[in-house]
């Protein structure tokens, strides 16, 4: 496959790549094999002898990005998705999250219309990879891998584990069960999936109150002997890191750590309430940070230290929470972030302490949901490279036959229609679904848009 036109990227952090004009290569094993100048001598030989239909001409107004990674994201939560914000954190768990993913355990009928839509959605707002957390039954966390496999995303889907202070009727009767179900569940996949695996399994302590000490040294255990990537919460809210320390005596990122659940392949989620120390030692371990913007305003009372987190060299990503926040659009995950940043940044300014901005802006933003995503899953995704994966989206911010702007996008002269920062943030602040013309995983085309 050979596509020419412009391209975006956010390879590093603060850096906005725009290439005009470039040609990108395509092998039958989705891998880039060429990306360079349209007019290189390089590309004149790629393009000889090739007809008009052999090459995708990405249309003026149009731009072709890395797709977005969500780093966290509950699967069966999605059935009430908008839902029950109005709780503390705790309450909500029992209340909706604990029902919803039960429900769906038991009728797996809802789980695959429930699942299949959310691959849709998913698709619509641009998401080529995602960090799942499902639920407690095997069988429904493999109807969501096969409906991830089926769509084309790039899924990580975890099996919850957890064996105490749950549901009476949605907890696992032991560590010991629960280790043995993880790794039943992690060995299916791996048999069911294989080529090309996009769709992974992921060891997944739903967090140290509901897991019991043998339950998360068995799953560490069990996540480095079949080299499987770990997903859990880490000092979300102020009564979590409370209840922790209460019946543990220490905090939550010491049990994670003599567990040996702080990994490189770790992905922790919210990470609110740890401190600087405390990011350090995240980055010495290699584990990641799933930042929910949006799902830490309703249920942490605090915000995540995310310049101070960067600073630190840790790897970050975005995640919706969903439905700990109530958006699938990794768009709005990206907006969220900077609101949040600049009111830390202006609390910083009404306290006097003026020694370094703590904000983010767009295109640090957009990395994180790009590049810093793929960065944190271990993939080679999120740029556009030689010999990595082809995962990318195709935006349309006007439409060179009409004139006319997409959705929401206005542009008023002449000069503005043109692929630029300025036209980019622009589609960054007010862009939707509607600029979406195009999206591949693995260098397929994916419905609904072939």
């Amino acid at each position: 496959m050979l596509i020419r036109g412009t391209f975006v990227q956010c390879a590093e952090s603060s850096k906005l790549d725009i290439f005009e004009d470039h040609l990108l290569a395509v092998n039958e094993s989705g891998v880039i094999t060429h990306f360079g100048p349209g007019r290189s001598s390089q590309a004149a030989s790629l393009l000889s002898g090739q007809g008009p239909s052999a090459v995708l001409q990405v249309p003026e107004g149009s731009f072709v990005l890395p797709t977005f990674c969500d780093l966290h994201l509950h699967a069966p939560q999605f059935l009430y998705q908008g839902n029950g914000l109005h709780l503390p954190l705790l309450e909500w768990l029992n209340q909706y999250a604990f029902e919803a993913e039960k429900r769906l355990d038991g009728d797996p009928a809802l789980a695959r219309k429930v699942y299949s839509r959310l691959a849709r959605r998913l698709k619509e707002n641009g998401t080529g990879a995602v960090l799942l957390f499902g639920t407690i039954k095997e069988q429904t966390n493999l109807i969501l891998a096969d409906i991830m496999n089926a769509a084309g995303i790039r899924a990580f889907v975890g099996k919850l584990s957890m064996d105490q202070n749950s549901l009476p009727t949605y907890i696992e009767a032991s560590a010991e069960a629960s280790v043995l179900a993880a790794r039943s569940f992690v060995e299916t996949m791996h048999d069911t999936f294989r080529h090309p695996r996009i769709v992974e399994p992921v060891v997944t302590p739903r967090f140290v109150p509901t897991c019991s000490d043998d339950l998360l040294v068995g799953l560490g255990a069990l996540a480095a002997s079949h080299n499987v990537r770990i997903q859990s919460h880490l000092a979300e809210s102020h009564d979590q890191v409370n209840a922790v320390l209460t019946e543990r005596g220490v905090d939550d990122i010491n049990v994670f750590e003599r567990s040996q659940l702080l990994t490189p392949r770790t992905v922790q989620a919210h990470c609110t309430f740890l401190d600087p120390p405390s990011l350090s030692r995240l980055y010495e371990s290699g584990t990641s940070v799933a930042h929910c913007p949006l799902s830490n305003a309703y249920f942490s009372a605090k915000p995540f230290p995310l310049r101070e987190a960067l600073d630190l060299n840790v790897k970050v990503g975005l995640g919706t929470d969903v439905a700990g926040g109530y958006s699938l659009d990794i768009m709005n995950a990206m907006r969220q972030a900077v609101m949040v940043s600049r009111m830390r940044q202006g609390s910083n300014i009404l306290d006097a302490k003026h020694d370094k901005s703590v904000a983010i802006d767009w295109i640090e933003a957009l990395h994180l949901a790009t590049r810093g995503g793929a960065r944190a899953l271990g993939l080679s995704i999120g740029m556009f490279e030689v010999g990595a994966p082809f995962d990318a989206q195709q935006i349309s911010l006007w439409d060179p036959a009409t004139e006319e702007s997409v959705g929401a996008l206005d542009f008023f002269d002449a000069e503005d229609k043109k692929i630029t920062p300025t036209s980019l943030e622009k589609w960054w602040c007010l862009g939707d679904t509607r600029n979406r013309t195009g999206m591949w995983v693995q260098g397929l085309k994916l419905d609904p848009f072939t």
